[in-house]
């Protein structure tokens, strides 16, 4: 199938916002989109195992386990410096691969979407600390909504390509 995403820089912008609430959503979905409509543009690319489909379903197997590991009260804070750099990286690589597909610059692509993801990450974190804080909700529990909406956008991001 032929790539068409017809607005890359709100479909990155997306990626790069998932990418904030859970690091490994957006090259899952980015991966995703780019293993079921091939892109000419990828081929001679650094970014051409992106369109793997033994890729996609083993970043799929990560996010599964990143979900689930979310939950524990073991895992650090998402605005603790490795986690911020890994989000922003995450939304970088999705960024640079959706760009760099549709024929436009990766370089240009990392920067919107890493950038996405370092903002939501920090506003993502507090609107959850305010929503656990307001609804007397356990964090678990409205970390597990979070992971529906995260879910629920990539879906949604992942048809309108």
């Amino acid at each position: 199938m032929k790539l068409k995403i017809s607005n890359p820089l709100w479909q990155v912008i997306g990626l790069g916002t998932l990418a904030g609430m859970r690091t490994s959503s957006a090259p899952v979905i980015a991966s995703h989109i780019l293993s079921h409509h091939q892109s000419k543009s990828l081929e001679q690319s650094n970014f051409k195992f992106m369109q793997s489909t033994g890729v996609a379903n083993t970043l799929k197997v990560m996010a599964l386990s990143e979900l689930a590991v979310d939950k524990l009260p073991v895992t650090p804070n998402r605005i603790k410096p490795f986690s911020v750099l890994a989000r922003s990286l995450s939304g970088a690589l999705a960024g640079a691969s959706i760009y760099k597909a549709t024929g436009n610059n990766a370089f240009i692509g990392a920067v919107i979407g890493g950038s996405a993801a370092l903002v939501s990450t920090f506003g993502s974190f507090y609107l959850r600390k305010s929503v656990v804080k307001a609804s007397h909700l356990v964090d678990p529990i409205v970390g597990a909504i979070e992971d529906a909406l995260v879910i629920g956008s990539g879906v949604g991001l992942s048809m309108s390509a």
